[in-house]
């Protein structure tokens, strides 16, 4: 059982008793219910701006976002948890769509939450802020000038399956205790891809059309760590790790703590710090 749970629960019986032996009372704060579902619309106009930004603010449950939406963004936010409702503003060319806070505690059963977005194809920046939540990202073919996610204990799963349109300066990713697996992450087209996580399970994969040199820094925690990089891509790994056990496939050259595949193009360079955990490098 969650441990907020299990918390919230002593207080519930441990309040009345308290009541008797000090002879006061304390009020609990409201709790929020679960209750018919509602199904709201969600479309933002592209706000002609030189420079973009959409920040989605979420908390716990699904979140879904692909391409292929003709404004900046279409799609739907099914919850039934009035508090949940979400909020759009812009300013500026700043577009926040923000889940609803809670006004008491959350319910601790029957909640839903799920949000479906797509974005359309105009270049901006991307920030994405969550809980713990399921993700599922397919951001191939849009036009992401960065993208900056952080996210509690999650599982998602993120991949572009297209090239992005427009060169990417930062990509950085930062979770906590999580299962994270990502796919196609050279076709993200980024410069310096950032990715920082606790204890958990992540799988990055570098496949896709490296079009420029890019480099790469991963710090974690107690973590198995799966990097896949395509045989014939030219690539260099460093791991900086006292503990880690270290696997990788017959094409690499170790020299030391640097391992390094031959290959023709642009060159990715990956720095991996870790304190303890499993690093596999394989094709």
């Amino acid at each position: 059982m969650n441990v907020k749970i299990i918390s919230a629960i002593l207080v519930l019986a441990l309040v009345p008793l308290a009541s008797m032996a000090c002879g006061f009372t304390v009020d609990l704060p409201y709790q929020s219910k679960a209750g018919q579902e509602v199904k709201d619309s969600i479309t933002v106009a592209d706000p002609k701006s030189e420079e973009t930004r959409v920040s989605l603010s979420f908390g716990a449950g699904d979140l879904n976002l692909s391409g292929g939406a003709e404004n900046l963004v279409d799609g739907t936010a099914l919850y039934n948890v009035r508090d949940l409702k979400p909020k759009v503003s812009t300013t500026d060319g700043t577009v926040e769509i923000k889940q609803g806070n809670f006004e008491g505690l959350p319910p601790f059963e029957g909640m839903k939450n799920e949000w479906d977005l797509k974005f359309g194809k105009m270049p901006m920046d991307l920030v994405i802020s969550a809980g713990a939540y399921q993700g599922s990202f397919e951001l191939g073919g849009l036009s992401l000038k960065s993208l900056s996610i952080s996210d509690g204990a999650s599982d998602v799963n993120l991949s572009f399956s297209k090239p992005n349109l427009v060169a990417m300066s930062e990509f950085s990713y930062t979770t906590g205790a999580s299962d994270v697996t990502m796919k196609g992450l050279v076709n993200a087209n980024f410069n310096t891809f950032i990715f920082n996580s606790g204890a958990g399970n992540y799988t990055l994969d570098f496949s896709g059309d490296l079009q420029q040199d890019a480099t790469v820094s991963i710090d974690c925690g107690f973590s198995d760590l799966t990097i896949v990089i395509p045989q014939g891509m030219h690539a260099i790994v460093t791991i900086d790790s006292a503990l880690a056990d270290i696997s990788f496939g017959d094409g690499w050259l170790q020299r030391g703590t640097v391992y390094t595949q031959a290959g023709e193009g642009p060159t990715l360079t990956v720095v991996v710090n870790m304190g303890v955990g499993n690093v596999n490098i394989r094709e």
